[in-house]
């Protein structure tokens, strides 16, 4: 069964309705409680303060919801920044998107007392549950994409990182004028699920589209509960409106079925953008298929931020509620250029292969 694997915080209140339409104000990235969003670059540390990191005997540890190319990018970041300051990590667990199990994991990770812990959660209602004795025992808490709920920032936790998602959206939508030309017909798919990250970007999109391309018309539109259900969503919606020559995606994955139901259907003509980088979507594009472009935030700088934000917090020094990172367009022509830009490694060999 296919899942999204950055769908925790289920729950939480949304700073947008479910995705509609009907839009009149221009999307803004906010958090959960409406924080405003802070880029990323805003975080610095002075060579003072590295020296007195190095000095402090620091630790950190990390409590993933689950580890795959994404979340390995953002752990890649935060370990690098931390071996610069000189921040020991300890602990690296993996819940393989078990909330209970990650529960485990942050008990077990706080044994071992570390100055910081990284995590993104995997059930937001459990949030006090599993995080509650975090700041108790004097750790540092830094979240990636959505603090958990019942949480008060800058006493529970320091901050959370994450993707500019009205970015993304408006890229989504740059990608989409261009794969089409300027001029054509869209199929849209949200994420039909209580999810803060997914419900900004599907608004965003679907924003950009109806005041900045007037050449393309939004003319179908399915949610997507289950990812699982993808192939039915998308033939169904093919089968109903065969004008369609272009379809927005919510993230890869569930794009890869949308890719399976192109290829049942003799359907070359049809465009897909979806949002985040893998191995076979990738591919696809690298080939000239039906996948013309994705849009992949800065997961490495992600992890760079996070870590950078805890040990301002090491430092009681203040930082902001909500940190965000950009977002840029992946296509046939800068695939490689855009994966190492988000994720600071090479593509796989066969992409690479493909791309020759």
């Amino acid at each position: 069964m296919t899942t999204y694997r950055r769908r925790s915080l289920f729950g939480l209140a949304l700073a947008f309705a479910l995705p509609s339409l009907a839009q009149a104000q221009e999307p803004v990235t906010t958090g959960p409680n409406g924080e405003p969003a802070t880029p990323a670059a805003s975080v610095v540390l002075s060579d003072a303060d590295i020296e007195t990191l190095k000095a402090g005997g620091f630790t950190a540890a990390f409590a993933w919801h689950e580890l795959y190319d994404w979340s390995s990018a953002v752990s890649r970041g935060a370990q690098d920044e931390f071996a610069r300051l000189g921040i020991k990590v300890v602990a690296e667990t993996n819940a393989g998107f078990d909330a209970a199990r990650q529960t485990g994991d942050v008990e077990t990770v706080l044994a071992l007392k570390p100055s910081i812990l990284i995590s993104l959660p995997v059930d937001a209602e459990a949030g006090p549950a599993t995080y509650g004795k975090v700041a108790a025992a004097g750790t540092k808490l830094v979240f990636i994409d959505n603090a958990a709920a019942g949480l008060t920032q800058g006493s529970d936790y320091v901050t959370t990182v994450t993707s500019d998602r009205a970015i993304i959206g408006a890229r989504t939508a740059e990608a989409m004028d261009a794969a089409l030309g300027g001029s054509g017909k869209i199929g849209y798919i949200f994420h039909d699920a209580n999810f803060q990250v997914t419900n900004q970007r599907d608004q965003a999109f679907v924003w950009n589209i109806k005041n900045r391309f007037p050449g393309l018309e939004i003319v179908a539109e399915a949610g997507m509960a289950d990812p699982a259900r993808i192939e039915d969503i998308a033939h169904a919606m093919l089968t109903q409106n065969s004008e369609i020559t272009g379809i927005y995606v919510p993230w890869t994955e569930p794009a890869l079925g949308v890719l399976a139901t192109l290829r049942q259907l003799g359907r070359e003509d049809v465009k897909i953008v979806s949002i985040d980088l893998n191995e076979p979507a990738a591919l696809d594009m690298a080939k000239g298929g039906s996948i013309a472009a994705l849009v992949a935030d800065e997961a490495y700088a992600i992890g760079v931020t996070a870590a950078r934000a805890a040990a301002l917090s090491l430092l009681d020094k203040k930082v902001d509620p909500l940190l965000v990172v950009g977002a840029g367009i992946v296509t046939k022509d800068n695939l490689a250029e855009g994966w190492r830009a988000s994720l600071n490694t090479d593509p796989p060999q066969s992409v690479l292969d493909a791309l020759k």
